[in-house]
């Protein structure tokens, strides 16, 4: 269940988007997933249609159809203003931050990491105790 500070929240952060409700074309479909029998028979999945930037956006993560209504509203809010300020949000950070993390590295990036660990590994050896 949504707070009622929670729902405050979301709806100053559509105040500063420049995100009204009759600007929003709301629609909800047949979830799937996890969450077993009752997710997959019911119309959950909340899909919103802003209609002055064309944007669109589908929220499932919860089982609850009203708890999506409003986290689609702040995904909706946090999309536009990311494309208006270029300020990216956090979750957007933290899945960018990961995809770099596993990305591939180069053929140089490789090979001038392992030249660095094979120094280290040389710089340890040293601290060895000396055999007399």
């Amino acid at each position: 269940m949504m707070t009622p500070e929670t729902i405050a929240k979301i709806q100053a952060l559509m105040a500063q988007a420049s995100v009204f409700e009759e600007d929003l074309e709301e629609s909800f479909i047949l979830g799937g997933g996890p969450g077993g029998q009752k997710t997959n028979k019911t119309s959950n999945v909340v899909r919103l249609v802003h209609e002055p930037s064309g944007l669109q956006i589908r929220c499932g993560e919860n089982r609850s159809r009203e708890i999506n209504r409003w986290l689609a509203r702040r995904a909706l809010a946090e999309k536009i203003l990311e494309r208006e300020q270029g300020v990216k949000s956090a979750a957007r950070q933290a899945a960018e931050k990961k995809r770099r993390q596993k990305r591939r590295r180069s053929r140089r990036q490789k090979q001038k990491m392992l030249e660095d660990k094979h120094a280290h590994s040389e710089i340890k050896a040293m601290r060895k105790p000396v055999d007399w």
